[in-house]
């Protein structure tokens, strides 16, 4: 079962403290038998099929005007493992399949001019994205790392949540420093712990989750101070089979990294929108929301059985080349010997 909901809490920054000293990484759940830390009716919440050697792939396909097909059969697809076909096994195009969603909004000095108007449209967001048997969770990040709210499927805690994000607000006390000592990183308004945030939020909330799952984050992308590399970020994700979203954002005067974003956000099968303006926020946040309820889920057994903790590269493609297909880029094995 999940944990109650902790708000800016001291034991989580130890945690991260500890998570981000830690030698290991969590084992990918969707290679190996899971059950979902949701409790769930099974006849009124479809659920994915999750087997031992079975590889789950969530797709979303556009056409060349960026619109998405929702209406592709298991015949219209192919799907690669280090180029080598693979025989789907299992497919839905199901909408109503339950989305673990992690919100996660860079709360450092450069998004000073523009948090309320994000505040404002994530609420709208979670309002519009979330349906029974959904959760979220909310996380702001800046010099440190911190959950403002644990997995729930109560919309007035999440808003409560978004609305109690500060800018750079540990540094006045200091009573949670965070992943790391304060002094340890880029000290001023620019520290941004944007590699860490993934991190944690793909390592240690959404690796024992199941289904379909997604970070959507608001951001410059321009890290400062992490402990963790962009690629060790991108693993996080990739090991916990979660999509990354981001919705980039820039203020002049300070930096932002679209090249870092791009290099996530394609890594692990999500979208980057660049945003302008109020306007084109919500209109980023209503495209998220399109995309996050229009996937095909395609499952397949590898041809390759050796589970040697190695990296495998994916690639999904439609018999219509025509179409743009957004899906993840690999997975990590469990190290464990033949399957």
């Amino acid at each position: 079962m999940r944990s109650i909901t902790k708000v800016v809490t001291p034991c989580f920054a130890a945690w991260v403290a500890c998570a981000l000293a830690a030698p290991g990484w969590p084992q990918d759940p969707a290679q190996q038998p899971s059950q979902p830390s949701r409790q769930q009716n099974d006849q009124q919440v479809p659920t994915i099929k999750t087997e031992v050697g079975l590889v789950n792939v969530f797709a979303t396909v556009r056409d060349k005007n960026k619109h998405i097909i929702p209406t592709l059969k298991k015949e219209d697809f192919r799907i690669f493992e280090n180029d080598q076909e693979q025989k789907i096994a299992f497919f839905t195009a199901e909408k109503t399949l339950p989305v673990t969603l992690g919100l996660l909004i860079d709360t450092s000095g450069s998004e000073q001019n523009r948090l309320p108007a994000e505040q404002e449209a994530a609420t709208r967001f979670l309002n519009r994205v979330l349906r029974k048997g959904d959760e979220a969770m909310v996380i702001s990040f800046d010099v440190d790392v911190d959950l403002l709210s644990d997995f729930t499927e109560d919309r007035a805690q999440l808003d409560r949540a978004i609305r109690s994000a500060r800018i750079n607000a540990p540094m006045v006390s200091m009573t949670n420093p965070g992943p790391l000592p304060p002094e340890s990183r880029t000290r001023g308004l620019r520290g941004t712990a944007f590699y860490d945030a993934i991190w944690v939020a793909c390592g240690e909330k959404l690796a024992t989750e199941a289904g379909r799952k997604a970070l959507v984050i608001i951001t410059d992308a321009d890290d400062q101070g992490s402990r963790v590399r962009v690629e060790e970020a991108i693993e996080a994700a990739q090991r916990s089979n979660t999509v990354v979203h981001i919705l980039l954002v820039h203020d002049p005067g300070y930096g932002w990294r679209p090249d870092v974003a791009h290099k996530i956000a394609d890594a692990t099968g999500g979208r980057v929108i660049e945003v302008s303006s109020e306007k084109h926020l919500q209109e980023a946040f209503d495209q998220i929301s399109e995309e996050l309820r229009f996937e095909y889920t395609i499952g397949y057994y590898p041809t390759n059985s050796v589970r040697d903790g190695t990296f495998r590269k994916i690639k999904v493609e439609t018999t219509d080349k025509d179409l743009k297909v957004l899906a993840r880029k690999g997975y990590y094995t469990p190290k464990d010997g033949p399957a």
